[in-house]
Formats: structure tokens, C-alpha cells, sequence
């Protein structure tokens, strides 16, 4: 039997037929594959569904007036905004046009009246008095043609048509910064992992040296405990994470005895001075640790009166927060209550609470609305003492500030996959393709986000991603910038070699990037190494985003090390990367003896090429 219709519908959902590898190998779509790619997009698998799935998607988008988001750029000051409307094609139309602007309250009417369809049925509705500013608008269309009356509502978002320039954040200056993983930052006064006060004391070596700005590992939530500790596969991409904080830089802890009790007891301070002295990050005893101190401040903070500042301030900004916040706090709460029980991860839960509407989360709520309002306000002290950090950045004279790092994904068993149901795919996780590093290919194990949900919202989850992210941040790294374009899928069970790319609207993605980079002034850089497709790179720079260029990497054909002016003039250039030996490290040599030890040099005569091999390079920078 054919199996064109699902061939058709996979295409239509964005899955790609065929890819080239590192090595240039052609590889094509396996039936297989598509079949569960279908399955896992709520598509049919067998090729009468399939035919009858493309109809409803033709239908569906032929019935719409609007598309249900459009990413516009800005037509520039004066010019007013034209709105594409669909049809029928070559047939005389009438229409109304109602528009709200990003903080507006009621809807208006802009534009009505008669109009022809082209051949292609796209019909261009000009409100002459519209000139939208940038940002997150909603329209609303009521048309009739000859095939009915309808009426669509779409999300329009107005952006520049390139994120924050170098020349006006730097004024043109080339300028460097120091980098540091956050958590592996000793001092004499954190608790055997680096916090936010650190972060302080980096901004002032930063401008000791001259440096314009700290980068940092993703400051992302983490559960912190049973191994559940990389920063690239969190519990939640849009909150923080509670390690950093400095408890000791409380507010609360001038106006709490028992938070004062706590630190002063001989048992606190002789832990802490064995985590001060541990070899390696020990993320549950410094939890284990700073957890009753800050719940002590917590309780502290809970009497203050309701007239009070800082009471007034945390009101408000988990008002702003909105309901994200509401459900992050609650999936911490849940997870530690269900985790001592058992249940592992959140689809273990009980079903009334395995979805954040669930008929259980009120209840548990109220039942549990300390912990849960524990939770928030350790997000606002987070966000407080970051914010301090920033400030403290740009007041030394760092140009940039702080330089943060987004995530490509999330834990499948996180707070972001469990409070955004509708956005998350079962059964697909995000990956690479085979190479000669991993002749399987990579299956990193976060949840793939649908790419036509993410749309059919207007891309609100993405926005937000963006713009917690740099709400204190004069520019943002963004790992994996080519899954901004296509990503790797790999349906659970398979391996790595029998993934599949899908295409991603990287026009609005990289558009909603530009506008929230905008708006905070901020740099982008893209983590574009690896095999990067010809078209991505041009995108790019299109779009103002920097390039990344490693050091260890940059070499002429001869071997040599590129000269600094040899490297593009929009790229952030850095020694290494997070996934490569730190340079002292790389340096000495240390990373052979480690591959050698692990396994990953399989005899000593192999360790001894790649000793060789370093001296030669350590020679040549």
C-alpha cells in the first residue's frame, strides 16, 4: 500500500524527509520513524487517516481568516501596519478590522470596507492611521467572501528587524569578560557552592581586569539532589534556582531569632565547614543546610504586616508572575511531597494531580499553602538578589553586566513539562545525529516542545523564556540556537540514528528574540558550533545574533591557532566551552589522563598520542 498521505501529512507537520550528516551522507526518513513522529504529533498513522487529517489541516487553515499568530517586522516610524487576511481567491471582499495594542483595554475598530483577493487568496487590509510600536498585539477580523462569513482572531507581534547591536550596547569597542560555572565558585564565606554574592564578588574582579561583563552557567531551577543537578536539563527553564541564594544576604535575617539560632548552632557550622572544604559540589548537603535556615526566613517574612515595603513588593511581583509562578510553586511543593512516597517523577502522582487543572490542586493548595508560598517567595528573593547582582555590574561600569546562558530544554520530569501539558510531546526526546563521537547519535533526554502549539499560542511560552531571562542579563547565550531552525527528534525506544529533524519557524522565533532583546538592551549570542546548515548562518546575521567561536576549534588549515583578527567581528570568542576541559586543565594536559581513566582512551598507548598531541598544540597557541 502507498504510504503518501502520511508522507504528506509528516511533511506538513514540519518533519523533513531526509538530512545530511557531518560526513555529508544523505539520510532519509524511515517509515518507521515517521509513523511514530505521527503518533507522538496526535497525527494518524494509517493512510486513510492521514488523507483525512491533510484535509482537516487544509480546511482548518483555509476557514481562518487570520493565521492564529503572525510575527511582523516593524514597517518602520510612519508606516502603517498591512494585515494579510485569507479568502477565496480573485473574489471581492467585505471587512471589519479591530485591533488592541499590548496594555490597551478595549478593542477598536481600525479599518472596514471593501476589498479583491489575489489569485493566491491573500487579501491586504491597510489601516491608515495603524503605525504599530513594537510588541505583543491582538487583531481581530470579520470578513465575507463568497464561500461565508467568518471571523478570526490572531496574536500579532510587531518586531525590530534585528535584535541589540554591539555599536550600541559597546559603542563600538571590542571588549572581554570572565566566565565562571556559578556553582563551582569557592569563597570564604559561601557554603561549598557559589551564590549570588559571589556573583557580586566576580563583577568586581570583572572590573578590576577591565573585563565588561560575568557570564554564567543557566541559573535554572534544579532539584539538587539525586544526581538531578545539570543545569541543561532543569525542572523548569523560567525560575531560578534556590542553591544560589545567599542566605545570609536575607533581609529577614535581622528580624528572625530562630534564623540566627540555626546559623550560630555548633552543628550548622561544623557541616559548613566540611562543605567549604569538599573536593566536589555537594548540592543536597548544601540544600540539606541552607533549607531550615530559609524556611526560618520565610516565616520571618510571612508576619510582616500587609502595609509593609517589602510585603507590598513581593505582593506585586508575583502578580506579575502571573500564573507560571503559581504553578512552579506548586510543582515544588507537590514534588516534595510525593517524592518521600515514592513517587519519583510527576506522572507517578496521583492523577488528580498529574495536571496542573487537575480536580486536586486547589485542594492541595490550601492544604498546603505554606509550602507552596514558600516556594514563590524564595523565587522573589532570588529575583531580588540577582537584580543586586546587576545592578552592582552596571554600577562598577560593565557595559554588558551579566552575561546568562538559556537552556535548550527541559527534565522530562520537571515543572515546565508538567505545568505546560498542551506544549510538551510524549515519547519524543531532543537529540544529534550520529557522528564520530556518538556513531548513535545523542539522545539528550529532554521533551520536545510541538512547534505548531508553540505557534497556535503566540508563542507566549517562548516569550516569557526569553524575557525572565534577560530580565537581568545585558546579553543572553542561547544554547543550541540551531534548534531556533530544526531539531532532532528521537521517538522513545529508538536510537539516535533513527531520529529525524522537524522543522521550526525560526522567522518568529528569532523575531520574538529580537524584540525582548530590544527591549532590555541586551546582546544574543547562539551557540551555533557543530554542524550547522548553510542557510543558518546568514539568518543569523540577519537577525543581530552573535556567533560562537571557541578557541581550541579556531585553526587554519596549516593547524595553527587563528589570530584574533581573523575571527568574524560579530561573535562572542571564548577559550572553551562548558562541555570541554577548562583551559588550566586543557593546559596541563589533565583531560587525556581523564579519558584514559574513564575508559574513553583505551590503552595507555592511545593516552600517550593524545599527550603528544596536546604538547604539539600547547606549542602551537
Amino acid at each position: 500500500m502507498s504510504d503518501g498521505a502520511r508522507a504528506a501529512l509528516a511533511a506538513a507537520l514540519g518533519v523533513l524527509p531526509e538530512y545530511h550528516d557531518v560526513a555529508g551522507r544523505l539520510h532519509r526518513l524511515g517509515d518507521a520513524t515517521r509513523d511514530r513522529l505521527l503518533a507522538a504529533l496526535d497525527a494518524p498513522t494509517d493512510e486513510e487517516g492521514a488523507r483525512e487529517a491533510l484535509d482537516a489541516l487544509q480546511a482548518e487553515q483555509a476557514g481562518r481568516a487570520l493565521a492564529p499568530s503572525c510575527v511582523a517586522v516593524s514597517p518602520g516610524p510612519g508606516t502603517p501596519l498591512t494585515v494579510q487576511a485569507r479568502a477565496a481567491a480573485d473574489a471581492e471582499v467585505e471587512y471589519a478590522l479591530w485591533w488592541r495594542g499590548e496594555g490597551e483595554g478595549d478593542e477598536r475598530l481600525v479599518a472596514e470596507g471593501r476589498g479583491r483577493a489575489d489569485g493566491a487568496g491573500v487579501l491586504h487590509v491597510v489601516p491608515p492611521e495603524l503605525v504599530p510600536p513594537l510588541g505583543y498585539h491582538d487583531l481581530r477580523l470579520a470578513l465575507r467572501d463568497p464561500s461565508g462569513t467568518r471571523e478570526s482572531a490572531q496574536r500579532l507581534i510587531v518586531v525590530p528587524p534585528r535584535c541589540a547591536a554591539p555599536e550600541q550596547v559597546l559603542g563600538g569597542e571590542r571588549v572581554s569578560g570572565l566566565i565562571a560555572n556559578l556553582y563551582a565558585v569557592r569563597s570564604a564565606r559561601n557554603w561549598g557552592v557559589g551564590d549570588l554574592t559571589d556573583l557580586r564578588a566576580l563583577a568586581r574582579l570583572a572590573r578590576d581586569v577591565g573585563a565588561a561583563f560575568v557570564g554564567v552557567n543557566p541559573l535554572h531551577a534544579l532539584r539538587n539532589a539525586d544526581g538531578d543537578v545539570s543545569p541543561y536539563s532543569p525542572v523548569s527553564r523560567v525560575f531560578r534556582n534556590v542553591l544560589y541564594l545567599d542566605v545570609e544576604a536575607v533581609p529577614e535575617l535581622a528580624e528572625s531569632d530562630e534564623a540566627r539560632a540555626l546559623l550560630a548552632s555548633p552543628g550548622l557550622q561544623e557541616r559548613l565547614a566540611e562543605l567549604r572544604g569538599a573536593t566536589h559540589v555537594d548540592y543536597a548537603g548544601v540544600m540539606a543546610l541552607k533549607r531550615p535556615v530559609l524556611e526560618a526566613l520565610h516565616r520571618a517574612f510571612a508576619s510582616r504586616p500587609a502595609g509593609d515595603a517589602r510585603a507590598a513588593a513581593y505582593v506585586a511581583w508575583a502578580a506579575a508572575q502571573g500564573e507560571p509562578l503559581e504553578r512552579f510553586a506548586t510543582f515544588q511543593a507537590l514534588d516534595e511531597h510525593f517524592r518521600p512516597l515514592g513517587c519519583g517523577w510527576w506522572p507517578e502522582w496521583p492523577e488528580e494531580v498529574r495536571d496542573p487543572r487537575g480536580p486536586g490542586i486547589a485542594a492541595f493548595r490550601a492544604a498546603n499553602a505554606e509550602a507552596v508560598d514558600f516556594h514563590r517567595w524564595c523565587q522573589f528573593e532570588l529575583d531580588r538578589q540577582l537584580g543586586a547582582a546587576a545592578a552592582e555590574a552596571r554600577a562598577l561600569g560593565l557595559p554588558v553586566g551579566l552575561y546568562e546562558d538559556l537552556a535548550i530544554g527541559a527534565s522530562p520530569a520537571g515543572s515546565d513539562v508538567w505545568a505546560e501539558p498542551d506544549l510538551f510531546l510524549r515519547d519524543v526526546s531532543v537529540g544529534a545525529p550520529p557522528d564520530p563521537l556518538g556513531p548513535e547519535g545523542q539522545n539528550w533526554g529532554l521533551p520536545a516542545v510541538d512547534p505548531r502549539r508553540l505557534r497556535a499560542r503566540g508563542y507566549d511560552f517562548w516569550a516569557a523564556l526569553v524575557r525572565n531571562a534577560l530580565r537581568h542579563a545585558g546579553a543572553l547565550r542561547i544554547d543550541h540556537v540551531l534548534g531556533l531552525f530544526r531539531q532532532f527528534w528521537i521517538p522513545a525506544g529508538m536510537s539516535g540514528a533513527e531520529g529525524a529533524y522537524v522543522r521550526f519557524p525560526s522567522h518568529d522565533l528569532l523575531g520574538v528574540l529580537a524584540l525582548e532583546s530590544v527591549r532590555a538592551n541586551a546582546l544574543v549570542v547562539g551557540e551555533d558550533l557543530g554542524t550547522v546548515p548553510a542557510d543558518v548562518p546568514p539568518a543569523l546575521a540577519r537577525w543581530g545574533v552573535l556567533s560562537s567561536k571557541v578557541l581550541v576549534f579556531e585553526r587554519e588549515g596549516d593547524g595553527a591557532f587563528r589570530v584574533p583578527r581573523a575571527y568574524p567581528r560579530m561573535a562572542l570568542a571564548t577559550a572553551n566551552t562548558h562541555d570541554l576541559a577548562p583551559l588550566a586543565g586543557w593546559w596541563g594536559g589533565r583531560d587525556p589522563e581523564l579519558r584514559r581513566e574513564v575508559g574513553l582512551l583505551l590503552t595507555d598507548e592511545a593516552a600517550a598520542g593524545a599527550a603528544d598531541d596536546r604538547g604539539r598544540e600547547r606549542a602551537a597557541l
